[in-house]
């Protein structure tokens, strides 16, 4: 039986209307899903760039204040400090690195900048203006003033088997390790390496070792 199909007044068949209405609504509901997954991965790309901005800013962009002259030329009073917290993740400190740690461990106190010049196990001693390791004199190819007190190395100090000391470069009026009230400071209590002078402007740059 043949059937013949509805037409209105249009000009178009029933059959014909109704296809193009589902192809309408096909249409829309791609358009639709095109526009839900173009968010995905807008909110993907946005999300990927926060972690990496998160990651860089943890790592590698912790300021800190440096406070006072105890590590002139190298640091100004008031020079902001940007410190690189991954590198002791996958190495250990080497004597001359520029560190970042808290005083005994102490969270509240603020962060001091200082150089390494004692590793652990190491002997050492601070004797007629010189630093000496192990007996050894330290050849330091770096810019230092007198060593006018010798504190605590004044006499032979052993360092323990995560203990490091540390020195300014400005040593005749630096708070350091041979303070007794600082001391020799821990591997657990080093927040990372000082690697970048943001501020102000004229001291912008890479710290030198």
């Amino acid at each position: 039986m043949y059937v013949v199909p509805f037409i209105l007044s249009s000009g178009k068949t029933d059959t014909e209307v109704r296809m193009k209405r589902y192809g309408i609504r096909r249409s829309r509901k791609r358009e639709y899903i095109k526009k839900i997954r173009n968010g995905l991965v807008w909110s993907m790309q946005i999300a990927i760039v926060c972690i990496i901005a998160f990651v860089l800013v943890w790592y590698w962009g912790q300021r800190v204040s440096n406070i006072g002259d105890s590590m002139n030329p190298v640091l100004h009073n008031g020079d902001i400090v940007l410190v690189n917290r991954l590198i002791y993740d996958t190495s250990t400190p080497k004597r001359n690195d520029i560190i970042v740690f808290r005083p005994n461990g102490n969270e509240n106190a603020h962060a001091s900048i200082k150089r390494i010049v004692g590793l652990p196990g190491e002997t050492i001693q601070l004797q007629d203006n010189a630093v000496y390791i192990n007996g050894e004199k330290l050849k330091e190819d770096f810019q230092t003033t007198e060593i006018r007190d010798a504190g605590i190395a004044g006499e032979e100090l052993v360092l323990g088997g995560d203990e490091y000391f540390v020195l300014g470069d400005n040593r005749a009026a630096s708070e350091d390790s041979r303070e007794a009230d600082i001391g020799t400071v821990k591997r657990s209590e080093i927040e990372g390496k000082a690697w970048f002078v943001m501020l102000p402007t004229q001291h912008f740059g890479l710290i030198k070792d």
